[in-house]
């Protein structure tokens, strides 16, 4: 049999060289970590970066009550703390990121051995702990394979110092508050908020869910954009959750049928609750930072160092009032638009072509197309021919906003068409404003009908005369004045001709208590008071009572001929209330710092414009107008009118309650000032241009216009528990020397519903 001379195989030296292979990858993987963390490939966050990681921290506004009217941020991230984290969004995030998150030391090696194998088709090897590190100092990973490499050794590198450094609840919450779930939801609060109108606490397994799943690509599952990729990647959330028994099945298998039921509550400035209130704070904020540097002396960024202004506003009662506003003023939109069809000059009355040519003009070069084209070089020609070619749009519409295609120029006609409001409410007690709503919609209407705006106030100036006269000269409701026309001569008071005003249902005849006077608003007799105080105390009561626009000293300001603005007004009508002690109206309480320093905490002025007696009286006179005067629609009585021209009429209203109705020259401006004894609310409406009016007194007075937002805000404010606005009856002075019961007069209700502000008949 011959010799086998094959030689045995020698795997002793590729048994070797597996080993030195092995054993070098080993010391090459621990020498990369080594230089990593000796900062080599670029420095490393220190201990004082990691405990304190830079963020864009926005900046929250917080009502009276205790909730986020809205925020000022670069990124709208408002950080909260593992205890206001629901634990269904902690067990989906660890059963779907991370399942070993509580076991291991910020790296999973077997996820990573795992992820090298598969080559990262059967899931990431990356932590939670990795994927902060990731999203606190360097965001995205590079697509350059050996950068990346070098990017994942110092994310083990940070998670294993994070590791060291926070427990175990500070890197999921870290983590929740730093990721982006976009549309302006930077962090597991916004992100709450913004997509189910919650706070985390409150959010259910199947929104937890859904927000984890996010966790994956925010910008790929987009449940805004991708409603049915997300609702697939929240049931698999869900299939997570049971496999780490944190759900049944049960539970896995009746949520997994259910929709996303999103309730998305968008945070830009231009939504939300208080809008108008917001820019007005913002615009505050700029000086108050200025003011109030850091203790280094750097200024407060307020849209990165995490400001807490805490406001007087209440977030309930700023809900209702806009709620209010947009109920009426849709329903007296439409039937502006119905009066219309028929004006040949829409939406203009009083002006002629000439006229109309111009204020359109105006309007387009105020425009911010007018603004760009110039500052770019376009020529005049050039600009008004671009005002003519039509191009898609979004305009305003209150059945939501509406896609059309027209010119700029028609644009602009159609936003003179559209009726605006303003609604602004105070706490007379303490100055707390309470309710700011500075138009119809901030998006498209920015100029602010509270604070910057000033429109002529008619028939609601009135009671500061009537308040003069009884503050002067002791007068009582029940005194009786001729109803005449009464003249004041121009040498009295160096004016260019005599002064007869008249009534505006040019009635007269017979004598009228004060109280019948104001309820009705007879000219006559407010022109009578007027000369009897003279125009220079009732300017000096006004400017005392908070009103700082210049008043001329002259009678007819008697009528209301002056332009005052929402703010002022209520302030001033708050000092009735008040006993005839003016607080001034404050919206700020205090600001914090991010770690809930106080910079700041405000208090608000006080001083006595009216002895307390003479501001019951003028309360007692504002009540004769509700109980039977141009304010009659609060009551039970006064005439039918239709659900569909003035909103929920009659409005059954037996509370004591101080109003005051104004609406002026052409139906230009509806105004209503209501007073209840711990609230003072004033309302107006009208158009942006004083041409744009209703054609007669029927819709066009303050009563039809302004009262119902006023009315429509206090039912639903009395209507939550929660709330304390007052029905009791004005507090009594205990010496009271004045008489107010104006029965031994025989004060005629009938008469009184004869207001020269006509209560229409429809």
């Amino acid at each position: 049999m011959a010799k086998n001379n094959t030689a045995a195989p020698n795997f002793s030296k590729y048994i070797k060289w597996f080993w030195i292979s092995i054993l070098s990858g080993i010391i090459v993987l621990i020498l990369l970590f080594l230089l990593a963390s000796w900062g080599v490939f670029g420095p490393l966050p220190t201990f004082e970066e990691l405990e304190n990681p830079e963020n864009n921290l926005a900046t929250e506004v917080i009502s009276i009550d205790g909730k986020t009217l809205g925020k000022y941020a670069f990124e709208n991230r408002t950080p909260i703390k593992f205890k206001d984290l629901n634990q269904n969004i902690v067990n989906a995030l660890i059963a779907t990121e991370d399942e070993r998150f509580y076991e291991h030391s910020g790296i999973d090696v077997k996820a990573s051995v795992r992820a090298v194998a598969m080559l990262g088709k059967d899931g990431g090897g990356s932590t939670i702990t990795q994927q902060l590190a990731k999203l606190l100092f360097h965001g995205e990973g590079s697509k350059n394979l050996p950068e990346r490499i070098l990017q994942k050794v110092k994310e083990y590198v940070i998670a294993v110092k994070l590791e060291r450094q926070y427990t175990k609840q500070e890197i999921l919450t870290m983590y929740l508050n730093k990721y982006d779930f976009i549309n302006l939801a930077v962090g597991i609060r916004s992100a709450s908020r913004i997509y189910f109108g919650k706070e985390p606490i409150d959010l259910s397994v199947k929104e937890s869910a859904m927000l984890v799943g996010m966790l994956k690509n925010a910008s790929y599952y987009n449940p805004l954009r991708r409603e049915e990729l997300v609702l697939n990647r929240r049931n698999t959330v869900l299939g997570q959750m049971y496999k780490n028994d944190f759900i049944t099945k049960a539970e896995r298998d009746s949520l997994q049928s259910t929709p996303l039921s999103l309730n998305v509550n968008r945070e830009s400035h231009s939504d939300g609750y208080a809008t108008y209130f917001r820019e007005y704070l913002r615009d505050f904020m700029r000086t108050w930072i200025k003011e109030h540097p850091k203790p280094d002396g750097t200024e407060y960024n307020l849209h990165r160092d995490g400001l807490k202004i805490y406001v007087t506003l209440d977030s309930r009662m700023q809900k209702y009032a806009e709620e209010a506003m947009a109920e009426h003023m849709a329903n007296l939109q439409r039937v502006f638009n119905k009066e219309q069809k028929k004006n040949k000059k829409a939406p203009f009355y009083d002006l002629d072509k000439t006229q109309i040519e111009s204020t359109i003009l105006q309007a387009m070069k105020r425009s911010n197309r007018w603004i760009r084209m110039k500052s770019n070089g376009a020529s005049e020609d050039e600009i008004l021919k671009s005002f003519d070619e039509k191009t898609d749009m979004r305009v305003f519409n209150w059945k939501g906003e509406l896609d059309t295609i027209m010119s700029p120029k028609d644009s602009i006609f159609y936003y003179k068409q559209i009726l605006r409001a303003g609604l602004f409410s105070v706490e007379p007690q303490t100055g707390h404003v309470k309710a700011w709503v500075g138009g119809i919609n901030y998006k498209h209407f920015q100029f602010d009908a509270v604070k910057q705006q000033k429109r002529q106030v008619g028939s609601t100036f009135k009671p500061f005369v009537y308040a003069t006269a009884i503050n002067q000269l002791n007068l009582s409701p029940c005194e009786k004045f001729p109803n005449i026309p009464y003249t004041i001569l121009k040498e009295k008071y160096d004016m260019p001709e005599d002064w007869t005003p008249k009534n505006s249902d040019n009635k007269y005849g017979g004598e009228l208590t004060l109280k019948q006077a104001l309820a009705n608003s007879v000219n006559v007799i407010t022109a009578k008071l007027i000369d009897m105080v003279n125009p220079k105390n009732v300017v000096t009561l006004a400017k005392s009572a908070g009103i700082d626009s210049e008043i001329p000293e002259v009678p007819s300001i008697a009528l209301g001929s002056v332009d005052l603005s929402l703010f002022e007004m209520v302030g001033a009508y708050s000092t009735f209330a008040n006993k005839g002690l003016r607080i001034e109206p404050m919206m700020i309480l205090k600001i914090e710092d991010k770690n809930g320093t106080v910079l700041e905490q405000f208090i608000p002025n006080s001083k006595e414009v009216l002895s307390e007696e003479s501001a019951y009286v003028i309360t007692n006179l504002l009540q004769g107008v509700t109980e039977g005067g141009s304010g009659i629609r609060l009551r039970t009585s006064g005439g039918s009118y239709p659900d569909n021209v003035v909103t929920g009429y009659p409005y059954k209203f037996t509370n004591p309650i101080a109003g005051k109705t104004g609406t002026t020259q052409n139906q230009s401006d509806g105004w209503f000032m209501g007073i209840v004894p711990n609230l003072a609310t004033g309302v107006w409406v009208g158009g942006e241009d004083r041409a744009t009016h209703f054609r007669g007194i029927t819709f066009g007075q303050g009563a039809t216009m302004a009262l119902p937002i006023w009315a429509l805000y206090y039912k639903k404010m009395y209507a939550d528990s929660t709330l304390t606005v007052s029905k009791d009856a004005f507090e009594k002075p205990e010496k009271l020397t004045i008489n107010i019961d104006c029965s031994k007069e025989n004060l005629d209700k009938d008469n009184l519903l004869n207001s020269s502000e006509e209560v229409p008949e429809f």
